[in-house]
């Protein structure tokens, strides 16, 4: 197991989440209340800091003298569990702000969840604790624990001491997780949290806490929402190099949607949103309950892979073949074996065994279970291999074949064991015998091996240890986009719309794109018929698109607006007149300024970049194919902004559509490089432009050299304009 440096503590929360003494605020001597269960938890868990029980009504609890109020504890109190109903809260938190107490933990309901009055309350609560100095876990939360400073406040029983630390907005997926990592039996807790309401403390800084938490190897986290998603990713960004961070976020959320202007509003804040941002900053997402704990257990015992690249050794066909199904699912490589590796495999395995990748031992560990050690081993020296995957029967030898194999299989978890010493590549074991916890599987344990009782587990172990080893890999010399420096012209053509009341005309947004380096197709605006012959002369044959120029109508093809393949002046006259005619059908009302015209771009591979600020996240850039890719498959890429090259360029690797960026049936591939660069030019421009709330590039046309921008559209931040 790899050491963890220490890190240096900056979150306040230390001061209460180890704490030296906690006051019971409502503690009792009903074995049915949580003020009872908490003095259970902290007595039975030998919690050396001092308890002080608050209770006028009864002399002591437990063998502990009560007071009748904080004013009566002799000695300081670092944190307070308030077992009491949501209206005494105002009261106790200013009590405990003169008292001195760092944090309190609010098991109370009955706030915001509740509706307008909650509300109000919960920002009383939330007033008295800040005028206090003091901060507050919950309310509505389920409790805290820290086994290594024996603080148990939920009364768990068998809940062991170790290295994953867990913040839960549900109290059940605890339970759920502390049964499983029982029934596991190595897997233990540091500290854990119900974050509740997050009226105070959120989830970025319960994150910080537990990156700087010397006891937690892995910081883990069930999320059913974020209050502040931006503070989240930035504080990630600081902890994912240091420690791994697993997130399981619950459900498809609609917090950041609102009424869609654009398909980049559409599609902004969905669930897929969430975990394209959470892995740009080194966060590995797990999508199924029931994967939380492996994953945690397999990144605080391995930490990371070199690269995706598995080495697997099986003792059976049938399941080599399902875990290369399954490697290939997760992105995951069967490793190229060299000739070298595949010749010293060859002299220990019998002649039916297949070399190449996956190993079939094809029975050669039958009578001789450490033959599987000897092909970890030679495996590990390959150095096309970045990881090892054990699958079979290891652990059940003995029992499937011959007692006397228990010997060999011992000898060879040792083996095992001192080959994970030795090696940086990871070693992980799927057995089929987990379940019944033979001795050398539970040996391999002991010693800090993960061991699993499903190939889909072990994969997903494997995929979080490759994905976490390449992004810090991508971590050095990982700069941001280049600043961008807004133009005082710019900054005027966003107030003289603000003014007016409108979003930037097409023509404007154009501008802005081009102001900053952006390739876009030149335009000239036509506010009379009049002016056509000029605007057709200086254009020539080409072939150019007409488009309204009106703040009134957003969606210009449906109102008519719209007119391409355009050639003299002729054409320009009869496509104005009908496009006039057309949307003031559509809307009488409607003020038209005239019209856009530019030349039609060439034909090439569709392309949609747009932008919204998010709620949750703040500035967030989508990428996609155009066309069906959007509009029905939603086949998009999203990152938060600001972006590096290693962003900007996994977005375009990720689409399902990449296959066609990379040429099909003849097509040439595209210029991705320069579709990188427009993504971290707009990210630039998005960065230097408060004023910017949503941008929409749809199409984008992109070729095999460079690209065209044929519609763009911004909308204005009318909050940052009216400021």
């Amino acid at each position: 197991m790899t050491e963890l440096k220490p890190i240096a503590h900056t979150s306040p929360l230390h001061e209460f989440l180890a704490p030296e003494s906690i006051a019971i605020i409502g503690a009792s001597a009903d074995p049915t209340k949580r003020g009872y269960k908490a003095m259970v938890g902290l007595i039975k868990g030998n919690y050396a800091g001092k308890i002080y029980p608050i209770n006028p009504k009864v002399p002591e609890i437990l063998g502990v003298p009560t007071f009748a109020s904080l004013d009566d504890i002799p000695g300081p109190v670092a944190l307070a569990l308030i077992c009491t109903p949501a209206s005494t809260l105002p009261k106790l938190l200013a009590d405990c702000g003169t008292k001195g107490v760092k944090g309190a933990v609010i098991l109370a309901s009955g706030f915001r969840e509740t509706g307008p009055e909650g509300a109000k309350l919960e920002q009383e609560v939330l007033n008295a604790a800040r005028a206090g100095g003091v901060r507050i876990i919950g309310p509505n939360t389920s409790g805290m624990f820290n086994l290594h400073k024996q603080v148990n406040l939920l009364a768990l029983a068998n809940v062991k001491p170790g290295d994953i630390g867990f913040i839960s907005q549900s109290g059940n997926m605890l339970l759920a997780l502390v049964l499983e990592a029982e029934h596991n039996g190595h897997v233990g807790f540091s500290t854990y949290v119900g974050p509740g309401n997050q009226t105070d403390i959120g989830f970025n800084d319960y994150l910080r806490y537990l990156g700087e938490d010397e006891h937690t190897r892995v910081a883990t986290l069930y999320v059913e929402g974020f209050r502040d998603g931006q503070r989240f990713l930035e504080v990630a960004r600081e902890i994912t190099p240091l420690k791994p961070v697993v997130v399981y976020k619950s459900g498809a959320t609609e917090m950041g949607k609102k009424a869609a202007s654009s398909h980049t509003g559409a599609l902004a804040g969905s669930y897929a949103m969430t975990v394209d941002l959470l892995r740009q900053v080194g966060v590995s997402v797990v999508r199924h309950s029931d994967q939380i704990l492996p994953v945690a257990e397999g990144l605080a015992l391995m930490q990371k892979a070199r690269g995706k690249r598995i080495a697997v050794i099986a003792d059976g066909g049938g399941q080599a073949t399902i875990t290369s199904d399954r490697l290939s699912d997760a992105g995951l490589e069967l490793a190229t074996l060299s000739e070298a590796t595949q010749h010293r495999l060859s002299e220990i395995l019998f002649a039916q065994a297949s070399l190449a990748n996956p190993i079939d031992v094809a029975g050669t560990s039958d009578a001789d279970p450490e033959i599987l050690a000897r092909c970890m081993q030679i495996v590990a020296e390959d150095d096309n291999v970045d990881a090892i995957f054990l699958v079979g029967m290891f652990g059940g030898y003995h029992t499937r074949f011959a007692e006397s194999l228990l010997g060999g299989e011992m000898r060879a978890a040792e083996a095992m064991i001192e080959l994970a010493r030795s090696t940086a590549k990871p070693l992980v074991i799927y057995s089929l015998y987990v379940p019944v916890k033979p001795p050398a599987l539970r040996r391999l344990h002991e010693a800090g091996l993960p061991v699993y009782a499903s190939i889909e587990h072990a994969v997903r172990v494997l995929q979080a240890l490759a994905e976490r080893g390449l992004y810090l890999q991508q971590q050095h010399g990982r700069p941001l986009h280049a600043a961008v420096t807004p133009s005082d012209e710019m900054l005027a053509m966003f107030a003289r719309a603000s003014n007016e009341g409108r979003d930037l005309y097409e023509y404007e947004a154009r501008s802005l794109l081009r102001t900053h380096g952006v390739t876009v197709e030149p335009e000239r605006i036509a506010a009379t018929a009049d002016e056509l012959g000029e605007i057709a002369a200086g254009f020539g044959e080409r072939p150019v698109a007409m488009k309204v120029v009106s703040k009134d109508i957003l969606h210009k093809s449906d109102a008519g607006g719209v007119k391409l393949n355009l050639i003299g002046e002729s054409a320009l006259r009869a496509g104005y007149d009908q496009i006039m005619s057309a949307c003031h059908r559509y809307d009488p009302n409607a003020d038209i300024r005239g019209v856009l015209v530019t030349p039609m771009a060439k034909k090439g591979t569709e392309i949609i970049i747009g932008v919204v600020r998010d709620p949750i996240f703040g500035p967030v850039l989508m990428f996609g194919l155009g066309g069906i890719f959007v509009e029905i498959l939603e086949d998009v890429a999203f990152r938060a902004i600001p972006l590096s090259r290693e962003d900007a360029r996994g977005m375009v690797e990720q689409i399902k559509g990449r296959k066609i960026l990379a040429g099909v049936r003849g097509d040439p591939a595209v210029d991705t490089e320069a579709l990188v660069d427009l993504l971290l030019k707009v990210s630039g421009i998005v960065a230097a432009y408060p004023q910017l709330s949503e941008l929409d590039l749809n199409p984008v046309i992109a070729y095999p050299e460079g690209y065209s921008v044929v519609d763009a559209r911004i909308i204005i931040n009318r909050a940052i304009m009216n400021a």
